[in-house]
């Protein structure tokens, strides 16, 4: 009788060597040809950064991963991966550098992970950073063999002096302009899964599609230096987010008058969920939001035009 080994065990070494193998074959230029390696790395062009800071952030996709699963279909939580740190670090006004993954899974399969990478890498591509390394835990004792979840790590780096928010700046009347969303994003899936018909699979495809990377966008519209925060609208809706960056004793207050993506309706419609409640948790169409004075309206409108974005008037700075 042959004894016991890794394999046996659950865990397969080979498997997880093939898959770094695969993830460096990707064609892309936001994969780092150090793959594989004990560590990550990218050379840093630091010139024309006064103070250069760097930021760091992590996140997850959290039960959207339930909605992929039911779908089996795993192309698009990679890029939503990305999108939750890197759409964290512009907001304060960083450009993402480098970015991490981590999948734990009961079982390596290759069709789920090849899937669930490529779509970390398209994020990659989207947000103008690179992939620079990651981790695969093959748990068979801790996951069940269809189980998989994710993690992301992001690094950018930003000019401190012109760092956001600048609070000092920001007063009552100031505008909030938003950014649509592309649908409700990583955010509030234990409550929305649980809203939609099982047998209902047009809206669980609604469900799956990715958050949107703004980076480009939001970083173009900072670039003008009217910009004096900006807002990742993620759990705690739009006000929990902008909030967070206006000064105390100042607050969002919204009109809430904006085109809703009609995967919002069927959340209300089919749990009968409040409308306090809608917009506490969800998106409800704004997926980033920034602060401006209302001079600066029509250049930031301009801009964002540019990019190939509609910048929308959804609300005013107040006391309170």
């Amino acid at each position: 009788m042959s004894g016991l080994d890794y394999e046996k065990a659950g865990v397969s070494i080979r498997k997880g060597d093939d898959f770094a193998e695969f993830i460096k074959g990707i064609p892309s230029g936001a994969v780092s040809r150090g793959i594989g390696g004990f560590a990550g790395g990218a050379p840093l062009d630091l010139k024309g950064y006064a103070e250069p800071m760097l930021l760091t952030c992590t996140d997850g996709v959290g039960t959207k991963l339930l909605v992929a699963k039911k779908l089996g279909k795993w192309d698009t939580v990679g890029i939503d991966l990305v999108a939750m740190s890197v759409n964290d670090l512009a907001v304060c006004g960083a450009q993402p550098l480098q970015f991490l993954d981590y999948i734990a899974c009961g079982r390596i399969r290759d069709e789920v992970l090849h899937a669930v990478i490529k779509g970390v890498v398209k994020g990659c591509e989207l947000a103008g950073c690179e992939l620079t390394g990651g981790e695969t835990a093959e748990m068979p004792d801790l996951y069940s063999e269809d189980d998989i979840d994710l993690a992301g790590f992001a690094v950018g780096v930003v000019d401190r002096p012109k760092a956001l928010p600048r609070q000092d700046l920001i007063a009552e009347g100031d505008l909030i302009l938003g950014m649509p969303s592309s649908g409700v994003h990583s955010n509030g899936y234990s409550l929305a899964r649980k809203c939609v018909d099982p047998e209902d699979i047009p809206t669980w495809e609604e469900l799956l599609v990715p958050t949107r990377i703004y980076v480009r966008e939001l970083l173009a519209l900072i670039a003008t230096g009217k910009v004096t925060a900006a807002a990742h609208i993620t759990g705690s809706g739009l006000s929990g987010n902008v909030d967070r960056v206006l000064p105390k004793g100042l607050r969002a207050d919204f009109s809430w008058d904006w085109p809703e993506p009609p995967i919002f309706g069927k959340i209300r419609k089919g749990g009968k969920v409040a409308e306090a409640e809608m917009r506490s948790v969800f998106n409800m169409g704004i997926g980033m939001a920034v602060v401006a004075k209302p001079a600066d309206e029509d250049l930031l409108r301009e801009r964002a035009r540019a990019e190939g974005v509609e910048l929308l008037r959804i609300g005013n700075v107040v006391r309170g």
